[in-house]
């Protein structure tokens, strides 16, 4: 049985947002929305239900999060996730600091990472609707 996982939204980690944001709207022709108050990441809409997170970062391409998972309970999830073996990052930046696994951020957005059998990083958030109908 798969744990709890609600849906899967793919992220991408950008240098310059406003460059991506224009590359995103005008070349490929989606819809982009910004979250209100945020100026580090933009959310695509893909279709009628598929939605990318475009985020700002310095990392390393193959240092920053690939795909994020939505899940109601994130903390349940990670401790289903480490009992089957799984091992998650800690994090302690300014503005994120994770407890037990998990980063809160000031917006309730919970998430925590983890590394596939590829070393690429994947989160367990939990998705908030009310930012994401706000994204204009």
């Amino acid at each position: 049985m798969g744990i709890s996982i609600t849906s899967v939204m793919p992220t991408v980690a950008v240098e310059d947002l406003d460059r991506a944001v224009g590359f995103y709207r005008d070349t490929l022709g989606f819809n982009v929305r910004r979250f209100e108050g945020d100026d580090q990441s933009a959310l695509v809409d893909v279709g009628p239900s598929g939605r990318l997170l475009l985020y700002r970062s310095t990392f390393p391409r193959g240092e920053t999060t690939y795909c994020g998972f939505f899940a109601e309970d994130v903390e349940g999830t990670v401790r289903e996730l480490k009992d089957r073996g799984v091992r998650f990052e800690d994090y302690d930046f300014p503005g994120l600091k994770t407890v037990d696994g998990v980063a809160t951020m000031e917006n309730g957005l919970k998430t925590a990472w983890f590394r596939d059998s590829e070393g690429n990083i994947l989160a367990v958030s939990n998705e908030i609707e009310e930012a994401v109908r706000r994204a204009a």
